[in-house]
């Protein structure tokens, strides 16, 4: 790569540490970073803005580089008429979020490339994403682009100048709307129900048509809402849209781990780029609908998961990278496809058209990717069926098909890999913390939990300071950009997460202390809920606040859950009128889109449905205690939170969770304090009578023992 650019000037992008700016860094385009250098540049010129926002794995981002960006004659005009910023939407997720909701505004669609033509004063005039070199079809191309605005510009200025104005003036009008609207409750979770009921794919499980995401936060939804009603449709459509992603090609067969998203209803042909936070999100579906049906296939593709997580996104020093690209020798997921004639050269005759029978590598498979005639593996049946077809045992065909995998996994070492996003991004990083050690907990895998203790202390050590102040991007051995609100909430749920399985007060302490500094900075203390930039931070188009989900949770979904948990936890009044204020804020923009709204509606489904406190009191190294921690972790409540005061945790419990100081061992014994919705039972000192009381009442023991034999 340096041979290649021996040649080339670099641009100011060369200082910079994003992967994503860094791969235009050798541009033709004169390209700045997002800073006051070179707004005061379009000032004194009196040049509009070229805005591009990317990142780093983006194949369509890398399409308009080969295309514009690098081509002489586009970058001439380019240079000509804008002063030229590129942002990495990783790194600036809140200058994103603001120009994302311009383009939606301006066109009424969004993605990337993110493409915004501004005034000096930031002020947007004009939006899209993917734009070509040439004008083809109903797409104009940047040589035709380019000269038409410069004229616009040169003629008209104060007609766009005015006309940016007023886009900015409704953009900010609409996100102060008063949320209206009906009242937070039961009646607009079953609604959102319903709605997804109605998109269900019944086929290939999933929601809608192509282009399909995962949304394992989605998936997540409806199991705890079937545990909280019953509802056995919301479990089934869960767990039959996590099997059918596991057998389709929008899982890597050989690798493990998920694509981004399939381009087809069956799952069969993705997008390839692999992400952190679609990885942490499907071990947590997993996870948690493993919890709910013990049902083992759910916990295999979590631990898939998380092998592929830990052994190639896996950074030396514990925390994780960001992303994979798509793309690889130039082509989109060429690293990732097959021929049957290449299995069987790698696995011989008989194992590779075994394989290349369950795997659909034929001539005419569906997930045919004609550019390159070769394949996406994707199983063609269940083992079972496969078996079957062989004539061969369905254990012997098993083995027989992991064999090939891990034959093709080792020929596959010798490609030509996809470029990898190597920075570290805070709210990524506890995402993953919380999947693996909530994934640590259920399965009772100390690796899990100790990976995750591991990244947790990179995040300490790296992306916060002394201050306690954190940091949202750590690459080149720099931590920059100080962290959001997504940046709080997720490292907010990884601490509880943790709280839950180690029961070390410390951690608590510290859950509590990221919470009062994301409501000290980011609360709307006038209209509820969080945004989405910290108060004192660079002022840009306007002050961002939503709850509407992307491909995880909206930053403010996760906040409020999380302070309803610590809440809980802790008993602290002043976290439960957060998320009291959170749901008001957002209870109309969820009843006009339930389906952007999943996130904010699970958070309100655990608090509307019945909660349970326990609070164990005993020494850990007891056996009575143990027994008590096994019963309550053996039980799949959502809504169930354990504290443990012993004698080493007690002190800082006392501080933080002052009610605990009054719950002691009775008569030196092992005691467990159950509250259910507010009321208190009498404590008991042994695990069976724990048992017994969180069985009354509970959905999970009504329904789990029915459904789980049907699922067996």
């Amino acid at each position: 790569m340096a041979e290649e650019r021996a040649h080339l000037k670099a641009n100011r992008l060369v200082r910079e540490k994003s992967p994503y700016l860094l791969q235009h860094a050798y541009n033709p385009v004169d390209w700045y970073p997002w800073g006051e250098e070179a707004f005061e540049r379009a000032k004194q010129e009196n040049k509009p803005i070229f805005l591009s926002i990317g990142y780093s794995t983006c194949h369509w981002c890398h399409v308009m580089a080969r295309e514009s960006f690098e081509d002489p004659e586009v970058a001439r005009l380019m240079n000509e008429t804008f002063v030229s910023i590129k942002v990495d939407r990783e790194e600036r997720p809140d200058i994103d979020a603001v120009y994302m909701q311009a383009c939606l505004a301006l066109t009424g669609q969004g993605g990337w490339p993110l493409s915004i033509i501004m005034t000096p004063e930031k002020l947007p005039f004009f939006a899209a994403t993917y734009i070509p070199k040439m004008s083809r079809f109903d797409m104009t191309g940047m040589l035709d682009l380019v000269p038409k605005v410069r004229d616009l510009w040169t003629e008209r200025r104060e007609e766009v100048r005015s006309s940016a104005e007023e886009v900015a003036v409704a953009l900010k009008t609409a996100l102060q709307e008063s949320s209206g609207g009906e009242k937070p409750g039961m009646a607009l979770v079953h609604r959102a129900f319903r709605n997804l009921e109605r998109e269900y794919d019944r086929d290939h499980g999933g929601f809608g048509h192509a282009p399909k995401f995962p949304s394992p936060h989605v998936l997540i939804f409806l199991i705890r809402y079937w545990q909280a009603t019953g509802e056995k449709m919301a479990l089934e459509t869960a767990v039959k849209t996590l099997t059918e992603v596991r057998r389709g090609g929008v899982f890597d067969q050989i690798g493990f781990g998920v694509h981004r998203y399939a381009t087809d209803d069956a799952w069969a042909l993705p997008h390839f780029e692999k992400m952190l936070y679609d990885q942490a999100m499907l071990v947590l579906a997993c996870t948690e609908a493993f919890e709910a049906t013990r049902n083992p296939a759910c916990r295999r593709t979590a631990d898939e998961v998380i092998t592929y997580v830990l052994r190639d996104l896996a950074a030396p020093d514990g925390a994780f990278y960001t992303a994979e690209d798509a793309e690889s020798e130039g082509a989109e997921g060429r690293f990732y496809l097959w021929t049957a004639p290449e299995v069987r050269e790698v696995a011989g005759s008989d194992d590779g058209d075994l394989f290349a029978a369950a795997y659909a590598l034929g001539e005419r498979a569906p997930a045919r990717v004609p550019q390159v005639g070769m394949n996406v593996p994707h199983r063609a049946g269940t083992t079972a069926e496969i078996a079957r077809h062989a004539g061969i045992t369905e254990e012997e065909c098993a083995g027989r098909l992991e064999k090939v995998r891990k034959e093709l996994l080792s020929a596959r070492a010798g490609r030509i890999r996809p470029h990898r996003d190597e920075k570290i991004l805070l709210d990524w990083n506890a995402l993953m913390v919380a999947a693996l050690v909530r994934a640590g907990r259920v399965f009772g895998e100390e690796r899990y939990t100790g990976a995750a203790l591991r990244a947790l202390a990179f995040l300490r050590a790296h992306l916060r300071d002394a201050d306690g102040r954190l940091f949202h991007s750590y690459s080149g051995g720099e931590t920059a950009i100080p962290a959001m609100l997504d940046d709080h909430a997720f490292l907010l749920w990884a601490l509880n997460e943790v709280y839950q399985t180690t029961s070390d007060s410390t951690v608590l302490k510290e859950a509590c202390e990221v919470a009062d500094r994301m409501i000290a900075g980011f609360a709307d203390t006038a209209g509820g809920g969080f945004f989405f930039a910290h108060e004192s931070g660079e002022e840009l188009l306007f002050r961002q606040k939503d709850a509407y989900d992307g491909a995880m949770p909206s930053g403010n979904a996760v906040a409020l859950l999380n302070l309803l948990v610590l809440s809980r936890m802790t008993g602290e009044s002043r976290y439960e009128e957060a998320v009291a204020e959170g749901f008001s804020a957002f209870s109309g923009r969820a009843a006009k889109n339930t389906s952007a709204s999943i996130g904010y509606l699970a958070a309100l489904l655990s608090a509307v449905t019945p909660s349970y406190e326990v609070v164990i009191a005993g020494e850990r190294e007891d056996m009575v205690t143990g027994a008590m921690l096994d019963v309550v972790r053996g039980f799949y409540i959502p809504n169930l939170t354990l504290v443990l005061r012993d004698d080493e945790n007690a002190g800082v419990l006392a501080v933080i969770a002052p009610h605990t100081a009054r719950l002691t061992p009775i008569r030196g014994g092992t005691t467990a304090y159950l509250c259910r919705e507010r009321l208190c039972e009498q404590p008991v000192q042994d695990a069976a009578a724990l048992k017994e009381l969180l069985s009354v009442d509970s959905h999970a023991g009504k329904y789990y023992m029915a459904y789980a034999q049907g699922m067996r």
